[in-house]
C-alpha cells in the first residue's frame, strides 16, 4: 500500500506548485530591455538576495502571483486567512502595545524605571530578569556571584516581585515578563501579588514567554530536560485555562532563534513548528483546542530587511490561521488569530557609531507596524554597549510614537498588501516554511529535531554564511564594514551598581529569617510529590510554595531532585 503523504508534505508540495510559475512577461523584458540597458550602463549584474536566500528579482507583476490572490489568500482584514491583518479596522480602531523591556539591578531600580514608563505614555509592561533568575539560582548561590541584576532585574522571592510592582495596580496594567525555565514559578508569583492587591484571578493581564523549546534551540537557558519542562508547562496551560482567562501562559518566541543568528524564513518556520508542538500538547492534556489556544502568543523579531520582515509576519497569519483549521480543527475565528508581540533586532545594533541604530530601529519599528504587530518594543541605541539609560529608552519610545501619530501608516489596515513583490514574497516565505515543517516531521517532530541537534545546525550554518559575507563585503553595515570612523568615542552608559548584589542579598537574608520553617518546608515536599505524579498539576504546589516565601532556588531544586538535568547535543 502507497504511503500517504503527511499533511505538513502535501501543503508544500502545493505551495510549490503555487509559488514557480514561469513569467513570460518577465523573461520577455528582462532580455529585450534589461539586458541591453545593462550592456549600456556597463551594470555588472549580480544576484541580490534576503536574509532567508530566496533571490530577488529586479521588479515583479500580476505574473509572478496566483491569478486568485485576493481571494483565496488575502481576503480582507479581520477574515480568514488573516494575511491583512487580525481586526477589521487594524490601528484605526486600537494602536499596538506600547512595551518597552525593562528591568535591571534592583526591584527597587525596576519598580522606578516601570513608573517612569508609565509616566511617559507606555501601555504595557514588559520586564526582563537577569541570569541568576533565568536559571532558577537564588542571588546567594555562588554560582550569581557578579551577575545580579546585570541584563535584568534579580528575582530570588516573592518578596521581590512585591517591590518590583509596589504602587502598581494590576487591575490596571498588562505585564509581560521574559521568562522561561522557571516561568511556572515567576507565574504564581505574580498570581499571588494579584491575590494580596485583592484583583480577581479572572482580571490579571499579561503574558509569560515560557516558550522552553526555544531555549534548548536558540537561548540555551533551561534547568531540566526537554520532558520536564514541557510536562509543567502543561501543568500550566491546564491552570491558567481554568483560572486566570486573561493571562497567556506562552509567548512563543521567534526573537531568540533570529538573535541567534537565524534567518527570517528560519525564525518563521521553527517559532510556528514549536507552536504546533504546544496546541498538539494542550490538546493530548484535555483541552479544546478552541478554549486554549488563542491564550498562546508569538514573539517574533523584526530585523533590518524590511520588506522580508512583512512578508514574514503576513505569512505567519495565514499559516497559523490554515494549519489551526485543517489539521487541528479548530472552528472559532478567535482561534485561528495569529496574535503577536514584536521586538526590533538586537544583533542588528552596533558599538560603533551607536546613534546609528536610532535609524535601524526606526526602519525595524515601521516593518513590524506594517507587517500588523499587536504589540511592539524599540530597542535603544545604546544596547550594544550596556543596558538602556534612561534617556535611550525614552528616545525608543517617542520612535514608536512618531510612528503612530505623524506618519499615517496607521490610516489603512494593511498598506502594502497587494503589492506584487509584497505579495510573491509572503508566498514564498510560507513555501519556505513549509519546506522546513515537513522536514521536521520527517525527523519524528520538532522535539526529536532538537534533541538531535537538527534546528541548532541550521542556525548555526545561517549565522556563519552571514559573518563571512561581512568579512567579505557582500553584505554591508554601515559604521562596521563600510563608512568607518576612527577614535570613536564612548557612550554614557547605565552601570549597574555593586550594590544591587549587597542589597539583594540582605533582603534574601531578611526573608528567610521571617518565614515560616515548617510552612515552606511541607510546600516543598507536597511539590516534590506532584511533580513525581505525572497526572498532577504542580501549579498550586508551586503557588503554594512561593506564598510561604520559599526562595525560586529552593523551588527549582525540587524540580532537579526529581527531573535531573540536561545537556544539548554536540553539533557536527
Amino acid at each position: 500500500m502507497e504511503k500517504k503523504d503527511s499533511y505538513w508534505s502535501e501543503r508544500y508540495k502545493e505551495l510549490k506548485d503555487q509559488n514557480h510559475r514561469q513569467n513570460t512577461d518577465f523573461d520577455a523584458w528582462a532580455e529585450g530591455t534589461l539586458k541591453p540597458w545593462n550592456q549600456k550602463t556597463g551594470y555588472q549584474e549580480r544576484e541580490f538576495t534576503n536574509s532567508s536566500n530566496i533571490p530577488i528579482k529586479e521588479i515583479y507583476s500580476s505574473k509572478d502571483i496566483p491569478e486568485d490572490t485576493e481571494k483565496r489568500l488575502l481576503g480582507l482584514p479581520g477574515k480568514f486567512p488573516f494575511t491583512r491583518g487580525i481586526y477589521p479596522n487594524m490601528y484605526r480602531g486600537r494602536l499596538w502595545t506600547m512595551r518597552m523591556f525593562s528591568g535591571f539591578g534592583t526591584p527597587e531600580d525596576t519598580n522606578k524605571r516601570l513608573k517612569y514608563l508609565i509616566k511617559h505614555g507606555e501601555s504595557g509592561l514588559s520586564i526582563a530578569f537577569d541570569m541568576p533568575t533565568l536559571y532558577g539560582f537564588d542571588c546567594d548561590n555562588p554560582r550569581s556571584d557578579g551577575e545580579i541584576g546585570k541584563c535584568g532585574v534579580n528575582v530570588s522571592s516573592l518578596k521581590d516581585m512585591e517591590v518590583i510592582f509596589n504602587g502598581i495596580d494590576l487591575s490596571k496594567v498588562s505585564t509581560s515578563m521574559t521568562i522561561n525555565a522557571p516561568a511556572a514559578i515567576l507565574t504564581a508569583m505574580y498570581i499571588a501579588i494579584g491575590k494580596k492587591q485583592g484583583v480577581p484571578l479572572d482580571q490579571l493581564a499579561g503574558t509569560v514567554q515560557a516558550d522552553i523549546l526555544k531555549e534548548y534551540i536558540a537561548q540555551k537557558e533551561w534547568i531540566y530536560p526537554p520532558e520536564a519542562h514541557l510536562r509543567l508547562i502543561r501543568d500550566m496551560m491546564v491552570y491558567c485555562t481554568e483560572n486566570t482567562p486573561k493571562w497567556n501562559y506562552i509567548s512563543i518566541s521567534g526573537y531568540h532563534i533570529r538573535e541567534a543568528g537565524s534567518s527570517a524564513v528560519q525564525e518563521l518556520a521553527f517559532t510556528l513548528a514549536d507552536g504546533f508542538y504546544y496546541v498538539e500538547m494542550g490538546k493530548k492534556a484535555g483541552l479544546d483546542v478552541d478554549e486554549f489556544a488563542p491564550r498562546l502568543s508569538f514573539f517574533f523579531n523584526s530585523s533590518i530587511n524590511f520588506f522580508e520582515e512583512i512578508a514574514k509576519l503576513r505569512a505567519a497569519r495565514r499559516i497559523w490561521a490554515r494549519v489551526l483549521m485543517e489539521k487541528y480543527g479548530a472552528k472559532k475565528d478567535r482561534t485561528l488569530l495569529l496574535r503577536f508581540h514584536t521586538q526590533t533586532s538586537g544583533y542588528t545594533l552596533t558599538w560603533q557609531q551607536p546613534l546609528n541604530n536610532v535609524i535601524r530601529t526606526t526602519i525595524e519599528a515601521l516593518a513590524a507596524v506594517l507587517g500588523g504587530t499587536q504589540s511592539l518594543h524599540t530597542n535603544s541605541y545604546d544596547e550594544a554597549w550596556a543596558l538602556p539609560s534612561e534617556e535611550a529608552v525614552k528616545i525608543a519610545l517617542r520612535t514608536q510614537q512618531i510612528i503612530a501619530e505623524e506618519t499615517g501608516v496607521i490610516d489603512t489596515a494593511d498598506p502594502l498588501g497587494g503589492s506584487y513583490y509584497v505579495e510573491w514574497l509572503t508566498n514564498r516565505m510560507e513555501e519556505e516554511a513549509f519546506r522546513y515543517f515537513d522536514q521536521i516531521e520527517r525527523m519524528g517532530g520538532i522535539l526529536e529535531a532538537v534533541k538531535a541537534g537538527y534546528i541548532q545546525k541550521e542556525i548555526a550554518a545561517t549565522s556563519y554564511r552571514r559573518q563571512i559575507r561581512l568579512e567579505e563585503g557582500k553584505e554591508i553595515m554601515v559604521g562596521v564594514n563600510k563608512h568607518v570612523e576612527e577614535g570613536e568615542q564612548p557612550l554614557n552608559i547605565l552601570r549597574i551598581s555593586k550594590k544591587a548584589q549587597k542589597n539583594q542579598l540582605e533582603r534574601l537574608s531578611e526573608v528567610k529569617s521571617r518565614r515560616d520553617e515548617v510552612k515552606v518546608s511541607q510546600a516543598l515536599e507536597e511539590l516534590e510529590a506532584a511533580m513525581r505524579e505525572e497526572d498532577e498539576n504542580t501549579m498550586p504546589y508551586i503557588l503554594k510554595a512561593v506564598e510561604a516565601y520559599a526562595t525560586l532556588e529552593e523551588i527549582s531544586n525540587v524540580g532537579r531532585k526529581v527531573f535531573g538535568s540536561w545537556k544539548e547535543p554536540v553539533i557536527v
